[in-house]
């Protein structure tokens, strides 16, 4: 099932590898929409309040997390594209002994430090202790969600973005069944949902981790690859750290907007839960798309197929614009059904921070995913410099104006006008580096081309 993203037509070929990827993190979210949505209608809107808190914090973790994937998925593919198959399991190997010791510092932190951030972020006395609960379990499957972002970042790495989709369908769908059961059945309130993601993730993390020990073993290599290589954890590491500073300061910057929220009171942090779910989907999927698209360009990096790169990010375009269509029109003009699916019997209040948040950030929907697309070109060619420039650009202004427009209107409209100012500006950074080395790459190859023939004729 490894695929070569370096031959056939570049549309054809992101579609059939996308598609799949976009089928994957709609079950991926459905962990956290499950929770939120029993929190919600089986237990209330505090309980609602509690998971849309905690989940922020769960970001940072999920930020490391993301940053081992894309480092060692960036890496593999280039090693896969150019068949350096050696190296590429020791790449892997090397990906996982340090993704382990990461890990483990995350959690003794986490252990440590989340009741001070709980109240750092100004979280209200009546869902305190159940943002902590959630958390405090959380933490303890952090191993799950490291591994299988490895898992599913080697997959994506070899061409094979199937693999994934069946282990998410699979998990995901029995997330939700044991959510229920666990709230309806056993009364475990908060408890309940967290256990049951901890439960799932496990058994989505073991089926992955072992069905990609048994594609590595396919691969047939001279002499044994050593487990650990320096340069290859550096090569690593120069993607791996822009893309968790990324997602971590995202997820500082989230926090922060947070505890501006949370001084509106428990009502729109309720509203603001759901609408937020809604919104991590769309923008998720973009993110995976963006992903995929980081290994099409990795690959072809490998190969020295710059000019094909510039036909992904065409493709790439045209991908998420048609997803951005339908999102557009079912936030917009069907959000209120929607955010009903999280409140049994919402307040006035949460409903309309719900509302306004969706038909605020909807239209910009086609702006962030140009972004997101022209972010995967960058970052699948290294090019992590110009990558994290565009990232905090859109992070500092989000989280600046946050502040300013909530103070100014003395509302948390102000809070959700930020975003999209942040999308527009990163969007237009993002799209001009992408153009820049790009050109670049392919003057560097013609200029090469051009000495080697030159050499010939002599």
């Amino acid at each position: 099932m490894n695929k070569d993203l370096t031959v056939g037509k570049p549309e054809t070929v992101l579609w059939r590898f996308c598609l799949p990827l976009f089928g994957s993190i709609i079950f991926q979210q459905l962990y956290n929409i499950a929770d939120s949505l029993v929190a919600g209608k089986f237990i209330g809107e505090n309980a609602l309040a509690a998971v849309g808190n905690s989940y922020e914090i769960t970001l940072i973790f999920i930020a490391f997390a993301f940053g081992c994937n894309m480092g060692c998925s960036v890496i593999t593919s280039q090693l896969f594209g150019s068949k350096d198959y050696g190296r590429l399991k020791t790449a892997v190997s090397t990906a996982c002994i340090f993704s382990s010791v990461l890990c483990a510092a995350l959690m003794a932190a986490g252990i440590l430090g989340c009741s001070p951030l709980l109240e750092l972020i100004k979280t209200p006395g009546e869902v305190f202790s159940d943002s902590k609960l959630y958390l405090d379990i959380y933490i303890w499957g952090l191993p799950f969600v490291f591994f299988y972002n490895i898992a599913t970042g080697i997959f994506s790495a070899l061409g094979d973005s199937k693999t994934p989709f069946y282990f998410l369908a699979a998990s995901s769908t029995s997330n939700i069944a044991v959510d229920i059961l666990f709230v309806k059945a056993f009364h475990m309130g908060v408890a309940g949902v967290a256990w049951a993601t901890f439960l799932c993730q496990g058994i989505s993390c073991l089926m992955a981790v072992f069905s990609v020990w048994k594609r590595l073993n396919k691969i047939e290599i001279k002499g044994r690859a050593p487990l650990f290589d320096i340069e290859l954890l550096k090569k690593i590491l120069i993607v791996a750290v822009p893309s968790i500073l990324q997602q971590s300061f995202i997820s500082v910057g989230n926090i922060l907007i947070q505890s501006v929220i949370n001084g509106f009171g428990a009502s729109v942090m309720a509203g603001d839960s759901a609408a937020v779910k809604l919104n991590n989907m769309v923008i998720t999927s973009y993110t995976t798309i963006g992903n995929g698209i980081s290994n099409f360009a990795a690959q072809n990096m490998g190969a020295s197929k710059y000019g094909r790169i510039k036909e992904g990010f065409r493709a790439g375009i045209k991908m998420v614009w048609c997803l951005c269509v339908p999102f557009c029109i079912l936030y917009i003009f069907f959000g209120r059904y929607l955010l009903l699916l999280f409140m049994e019997k919402g307040s006035a209040a949460a409903m309309m921070t719900g509302r306004e948040f969706l038909g605020i950030l909807a239209p910009f929907y086609f702006v962030v995913s140009a972004k997101l697309v022209a972010d995967g070109i960058l970052r699948g060619i290294s090019a992590m410099g110009q990558f994290m420039a565009a990232t905090f650009t859109d992070l500092i202004l989000r989280v600046v104006l946050a502040f300013a427009f909530s103070g100014w209107l003395n509302s948390a409209t102000g809070i959700w006008c930020a975003w999209p100012v942040g999308w527009t500006v990163s969007m237009t950074l993002s799209v001009f580096f992408y153009r820049q080395k790009c050109n670049k790459l392919v003057k560097c190859k013609k200029l090469v081309q051009g000495v080697s023939e030159a050499k010939e004729d002599s």
